[in-house]
């Protein structure tokens, strides 16, 4: 499964205003930004990422995931980390 189509999996089924993913073979890193993580613990935010995942996770297209979830106001904070490239 290509990242594009990942992103358009994710885009269509939760409210997203970012999604970023990566894939090495069938091992996949995702970022999701979204009012939809507001007030949520890590583990619940993972489930809302993995659900509209689950049919691919399955069949084996998808083998591993790591996920990070970020509020829009989380993730501006997160990118003050991030060293520019």
């Amino acid at each position: 499964m290509e990242t594009n189509q990942v992103e358009t999996v994710l885009q269509q089924s939760l409210t997203l205003e970012e999604v970023k993913v990566k894939a090495n073979g069938s091992h996949y890193e995702v970022i999701a930004v979204g009012e939809c993580f507001d007030g949520l613990r890590r583990v619940k935010r993972e489930q809302m990422v993995y659900g509209p995942l689950m049919e691919v996770i399955k069949d084996g297209t998808i083998h591993a995931v790591s996920i990070k979830a970020f509020t829009p106001t989380e993730w501006q904070r997160e990118q003050k980390f991030i060293l520019p490239q």
